[in-house]
């Protein structure tokens, strides 16, 4: 081999490994490069994984806030509705007073046109009748007074009451019952005077204008001076006495 030919591939060699060695610095310095961005890219992801509990623990204190603040306006709704509904209690108390007031209400005076009307004679005392009324109103009433009787169309006055027979209490009939009034016609020993034979009955209540004729037993009675009415009464024996 000549000294040329032996130089010119040791020159060739050469230039294969400074090659070589260049190729291997170069990917020396590329897996260099790669695993620095790897770890900043692993730093950068577990610092995003770090931010995001504390991002997710905000939000779910904001969650719970959110909560706290909505049960706080629940428990205010809740407050309201119940001083509401104290309120409808309140009025509804009102309205159940005034049910109460309803209930409590003074009871008005019997209508004559809502009572059974009728008179029939008793055997004792001589010359006696009795008014007998019924209260088919549906509701309870009072009966005022005393009635006012007119017998006979040509009567000039009502027949006086008997002052002693005043009850303690007005009489108050509820529905279904009956209250009484004795009625004497005349003088047990005939002494009245100005006597005459009356063929009807006219009954007022006081205070009204309404009447209701009645049928008088046997169809006609003698009246005279000495006749009177009691008050009513809620006992038959009572209007009798």
């Amino acid at each position: 081999m000549s000294i040329t030919a032996f130089t010119a591939r040791r020159a060739r060699t050469l230039r294969l490994a400074a090659v070589g060695l260049t190729a291997v610095a170069a990917l020396t310095l590329t897996a260099c490069n790669s695993s620095e961005g790897t770890g900043t890219e692993s730093e950068g992801k577990a610092d995003s994984s770090t931010s995001a509990p504390a991002d997710q623990t905000s939000g779910s204190g904001g969650a719970s806030d959110g909560k706290k603040g909505g049960g706080t306006e629940q428990a205010g709704s809740s407050k309201d509705g119940a001083k509401g509904s104290e309120g409808a209690k309140g009025s509804g108390g009102s309205g159940g007073s005034g049910g109460s007031d309803n209930s409590e209400q003074e009871i008005g005076p019997c209508d004559i046109n809502k009572l059974t009307v009728g008179v029939k004679s008793v055997q004792r005392p001589v010359n006696y009748m009795v008014l007998e009324v019924n209260n088919h109103a549906g509701v309870d009433c009072n009966m005022p007074g005393y009635p006012i009787l007119k017998f006979g169309e040509d009567a000039q006055a009502a027949t006086p009451v008997y002052e002693d027979s005043k009850p303690q209490a007005v009489v108050t009939l509820a529905p279904g019952e009956t209250a009484y009034a004795g009625i004497r016609t005349s003088s047990a020993d005939g002494s009245g005077q100005n006597g005459y034979k009356a063929t009807s009955l006219e009954v007022f209540l006081q205070g009204s204008d309404d009447s209701k004729s009645v049928e008088l037993p046997g169809g006609s009675v003698y009246i005279d001076e000495t006749a009177q009415v009691t008050y009513w009464q809620s006992d038959l024996s009572n209007a009798l006495d």
